[in-house]
């Protein structure tokens, strides 16, 4: 029992120091990735077949750089566009980069054909520029990818060597910004975007919410509790409780081989309200025994007599809700609830086990038996609780009739993951989207995979008929802006081999053919499409859809329409940053159902074991189920989506909220064990816990809706549901739960002297 550490109250201190320094030691390990494929599980089948393709093929994650104006096929300009493409190639970060200089087109020749540049960025000159623009814009393969359909505007792609991480994205960034402003090119520079832009505006939304957050919500708690409890021995408090929490919390998410993402950055600021949460409840309690004139040794027992057990109730109910967030198949989510759940832990373990001894050895001075501010919050707690006691049947009904009104609401909530949508409209990141999708085309690649049947590759004509028709079909989707494939490579040869004639941009009949063109061919492009077995090929898509419903949606579109065509045997599957967003929507819908499931199960075990009694378990969970509606009748409502962030809502929201629950309702049984009836033990209850609750509330909510002012929309909607899902379980707690107890005990004992 923490009883035993009150008479030693230095080695409380060099634990709580330990508690707190230990885990920097590992902190230094911890990785910062927000890339697509760290939010599905290793053993995916996504993330395996990326692996596996990538030893084959390049990466379609590229960053896409947009020119206008004027001048871009000007001679000077080409140079020196041509230049900072060959550049950037020989950076160690960048595998290629694809501008209309680098980019190569099958020409007719006296002996055959020829693989030359579309533009020869090398000698300009030799053509004038409105030649230049009518090539690149002519060229089929070009058009929608590199150049616009009017010439007006054209981009330089850059395509990463194998990354590591979300750094060496902001690397490849960084390198290709400086580059670009170095050479000049920058005034006819207008945007800057595709899932290598997106994935380094969510690291910068990361970096920008940690130094806001961390502070922001630690600074909010420890003014609320100087206005509160008015002494520094409290902010110590504060500050090395929330530190050995987040500093533990985040180790653990280093010792699980895991990266710190988007996810994490809540990690910190949920520890710290929960922090403030569970200190403002035992300085409340220093606050009321010093009332009943105890000191020094026997007030701090009178403490721990009174809160020790609530505090590891309600950490075992949050750290279960939190836990059962590793049940959910994205992993960020998993690794925040395990690591948080940990956190939380520790908290519970440095307030009841080693503050009070430090508390008792150097907190020096009278407490202020007035309770400063505090009593303000009766206002709040008393009327409340006041008209639940006097009509008790009206407040069930009229919780029953409001959710019920609610509930025709929650078959509006979609679930979606949408990243180029989680930013404002105003962002850079939105508005530079919008500029290439607007110019160019989608800048969602989605490829995909076809493998020949054994035995055999894929210069059949057969084969590649298979190919051409699944192309022609996915060309004609309006979700498509942009497709390229084997097929595109060896029409161009075939129609080059023929002095040019357009009517031989087909496919040759006879694999002989075939098999020569792809023999003489010397260029770079044929082997981004196909391996050099020619057994896999890929087809290279660019999607104007973003939503991961969207995708899986399109992803299902094309399986049926496989299902009807003649395959021959060929085998085919997606791949790409399409994939790995399609993926995550029954993912989502899994883990939402399983942690929300699980939370309230073992929540309700909790209960059980606390109270002993099923029928008081079951009453203690009425006013947190009540909550949980409510996030999702308002996720409905106002469109809110289930995404990666408001995912985790549910199991947080439950965890926190049964908090106040055990508090309040711990009270309520120690003063009816000591005979008081029904309204005069809820009555006494509420006065002496119902101000803790208010100001532990109030602190939470306040530190979750700083969370609104991320850029990120998902922290938005965490951050605001949150604080709401907290406010309304309070107002459960101080009026349903007090409703229903007067429902279920009977009304008895007098009011009078209750308050």
């Amino acid at each position: 029992m923490p009883y035993a550490m009150l008479r030693y109250p230095r080695l409380a201190l060099c634990i709580l120091v330990l508690v707190v320094a230990a885990p920097l030691a590992v902190l230094g390990t911890l990785e910062v990735d927000n890339a697509p494929e760290t939010y599905l599980p290793e053993h995916a089948d996504a993330v395996q077949f990326e692996r596996a393709l990538r030893e084959r093929f390049p990466s379609e994650e590229v960053l896409i750089a947009l020119f206008e104006g004027e001048r871009l096929f000007d001679h000077d300009f080409l140079q020196v566009l041509h230049d900072t493409a060959r550049e950037l190639e020989g950076h160690s970060l960048v595998e290629r980069v694809l501008a209309v200089t680098t980019t190569e087109s099958i020409r007719a020749t006296p002996d055959g054909f020829a693989v030359e540049p579309l533009v020869d960025g090398n000698a300009p000159e030799t053509r004038p520029p409105e030649d230049w623009r009518t090539r690149a814009t002519e060229d089929r393969n070009a058009a929608g990818l590199l150049v616009s359909t009017d010439g007006a505007a054209y981009a330089l792609i850059v395509r990463p060597q194998d990354l590591r991480g979300s750094l060496d994205r902001r690397a490849v960034e960084r390198l290709t910004r400086e580059a670009i402003a170095s050479s000049g090119l920058a005034t006819e520079l207008t945007a800057v975007a595709g899932p290598i832009a997106l994935d380094v505006a969510q690291l910068r939304a990361m970096v920008r919410d940690n130094l806001v957050f961390i502070p922001g919500v630690l600074l909010l708690g420890l003014a609320l509790l100087w206005l509160l409890f008015r002494r520094y021995l409290v902010l110590f408090a504060a500050i090395a409780t929330t530190a050995a929490s987040a500093h533990t919390a985040l180790a653990m998410v280093a010792l699980l081989n895991q990266p710190f993402n988007l996810i994490q950055t809540i990690t910190a600021p949920l520890l710290a309200a929960i922090s403030m949460a569970a200190l403002m409840h035992l300085f409340n309690g220093m606050h009321q025994a010093t009332r009943t004139g105890l000191r020094g040794l026997p007030r701090m027992g009178h403490v721990l007599a009174a809160v020790h057990r609530p505090i590891l109730f309600t950490a075992l109910t949050t750290a279960a809700g939190l836990a059962s967030l590793a049940l959910s198949p994205i992993q960020p989510i998993a690794t925040l609830g395990i690591s948080a759940a940990i956190g939380v832990l520790v908290i519970y373990f440095v307030v009841t086990w080693l503050l009070p001894a430090i508390v008792l050895r150097w907190d020096h001075g009278e407490w202020d038996t007035k309770r400063g501010q505090l009593r303000h919050l009766d206002r709040v707690t008393r009327p409340l609780t006041r008209y639940a006691l006097r009509h008790p049947l009206a407040v069930v009904i009229g919780t029953v009739v409001i959710l019920a009104i609610g509930l025709p609401q929650l078959r509006h909530i979609t679930v979606e993951t949408d990243l180029y949508r989680f930013f404002d409209q105003s962002h850079s990141l939105t508005q530079a989207t919008e500029r290439v999708e607007d110019t160019l085309g989608g800048v969602m690649p989605m490829e995909i995979v076809f493998d020949a049947p054994p035995g055999t590759d894929l210069r059949d004509p057969d084969h590649l008929r298979v190919v051409q028709r699944f192309q022609e079909w996915l060309a004609a989707q309006p979700e498509v802006d942009y497709t390229f494939s084997l097929v595109d490579v060896i029409e161009e040869m075939h129609q080059a081999f023929h002095d040019g004639n357009p009517d031989y941009r087909q496919l040759p009949d006879n694999r002989q053919i075939i098999a020569q063109y792809l023999l003489i061919y010397d260029g770079r492009d044929l082997y981004d499409m196909v391996d050099r077995d020619f057994e896999r090929a890929r087809l290279v898509t660019n999607l104007n859809i973003h939503g991961a419903s969207e995708l899986a949606a399109f992803t299902q579109r094309m399986r049926d329409e496989v299902g009807v065509q003649d395959t021959t045997g060929i085998r085919w599957t997606t791949a790409g940053t399409g994939r790995l967003f399609a993926d995550q929507v029954q993912l989502l819908i899994e883990g939402q159902i399983r942690s929300l499931v699980v939370v309230i199960i073992l929540v309700f075990l909790f209960m059980v074991l606390i109270w002993r009694s099923l029928p008081a378990a079951a009453l203690c969970m009425i006013p947190n189920a009540a909550p949980i509606l409510c996030i999702f009748i308002t996720m409905g409502t106002f469109g809110i989506w289930l995404d990666t962030g408001t995912a985790m809502i549910a199991s947080v929201a439950v965890g926190i909220a049964v908090d106040d629950t055990i508090h309040l309702f711990h009270a309520y049984r120690l003063r009816r064990a000591r005979g008081a009836g029904t309204v005069f033990a809820l009555a006494r209850a509420v006065r002496g816990t119902g101000r803790a609750l208010c100001a532990t509330t109030l602190v939470l909510c306040l530190q979750f809706l700083l969370l609104t002012t991320s850029d990120f929309q998902p922290t938005q909607a965490f951050g605001l549901l949150t604080a709401g899902a907290l406010a309304a379980a309070l107002l459960f707690d101080l009026l349903l739960l007090p409703a229903v107890l007067c429902l279920f005990h009977g009304r008895t004992a007098a009011r009078t002297r209750a308050w």
